[in-house]
């Protein structure tokens, strides 16, 4: 696999940056209003993350802090656009596990390269997914669900936000782990999926909490399981996945990236502002089915290499390809 890397816009927007010294971007930044790129369409787990977060950095920057949806081929229209923005900390990207882990592996060639084009700045939060089935299917668990799948094959039908998107990843890993034949429904994002599931035009999907659990709550939805390896402690209700497939095992996440050569003082300072912010927002975090993913750059680095040798594995095992 080759990834292409966006060094010529970074190298120069290092260039021009260079006169001012480091501890002047400290004092100076920021000056203007931030742009927060989220790479995929209003409505789902990380653009509500997103907007949670932005929203608070406002008020400790002192600066309006303002999300910029550009969705698009699996995360990769909006990455790239934040992958050749100006190193100067007035644009920042909302990465998750799609863009900068799982990508990695789906496409043999990249327009960015997640390791080498950013600068990771601060973990936001980490949710697993959420098993739902539209109630007209009469699946009220995951036992349920395997034994009409594999009396079935190719049957039941579950959405995904697109190929190669961590739900349709997800459905791929239940599949092999499970022994079972779903058919795969891809669209656009994952909010027409989640639309298609709650119209019944899908029987399933491996959807995040912010977006099904609400559905679920009223009705609308069954919530057959989450996919972290044990119940969550704020939904003690709804059993894990792998209860019933031992080894079954997803979760989904955001973290903050910038351009590569965008300043270490900057970093340092949109880390700490990031890290003061979440502890106010565990609260509406926890009603969301999401946890604060507390973590600085170095972690952040760290998760995001292993997150790329994990995928790229499921993905070259399972043959998937997005391009």
């Amino acid at each position: 696999m080759v990834i292409r890397r966006r060094a010529l816009s970074v190298t120069a927007g290092a260039g021009l940056l260079a006169p001012l010294p480091n501890w002047a971007w400290a004092q100076s930044w920021p000056a203007r209003p931030i742009r927060m790129i989220v790479a995929f369409a209003p409505g789902g787990f990380t653009d509500i993350a997103a907007r949670l977060l932005a929203e608070r950095l406002s008020i400790t920057l002192g600066q309006p802090v303002t999300v910029d949806n550009r969705a698009g081929a699996a995360g990769i229209i909006g990455t790239e656009a934040a992958a050749r923005s100006a190193p100067d900390g007035y644009t920042v990207l909302m990465g998750t596990i799609s863009t900068h882990a799982m990508n990695v592996g789906l496409y043999r060639s990249l327009t960015y390269d997640p390791v080498a084009d950013f600068a990771p700045v601060s973990g936001v939060a980490t949710s697993p997914n959420l098993l739902v089935a539209h109630p007209s299917k009469g699946i009220p668990d995951v036992a349920t669900l395997i034994t009409r799948a594999k009396a079935q094959p190719g049957v039941l039908t579950y959405g995904s936000g697109g190929n190669g998107t961590s739900s349709h990843l997800a459905g791929e890993l239940f599949k092999s782990l499970a022994g079972v034949d779903l058919l795969h429904v891809p669209f656009r994002s994952t909010a027409p999926a989640a639309t298609a599931l709650l119209a019944g035009q899908v029987d399933l999907m491996f959807d995040t909490l912010p977006s099904s659990l609400p559905h679920a709550r009223e009705g609308r939805l069954v919530p057959l399981g989450v996919t972290s390896a044990r119940r969550l402690p704020s939904l003690p209700a709804i059993p894990a996945v792998a209860e019933t497939v031992p080894t079954f095992e997803m979760g989904v996440w955001t973290a903050l990236f910038v351009p590569a050569a965008t300043p270490r003082s900057v970093v340092e300072r949109l880390d700490t502002a990031a890290q003061e912010a979440l502890p106010h927002l565990s609260g509406r975090f926890s009603e969301l089915g999401l946890e604060p993913f507390t973590a600085g750059p170095e972690n952040v680095a760290t998760h995001l290499r292993s997150e790329i040798t994990k995928w790229t594995g499921v993905i070259r095992t399972a043959r998937i390809t997005a391009d």
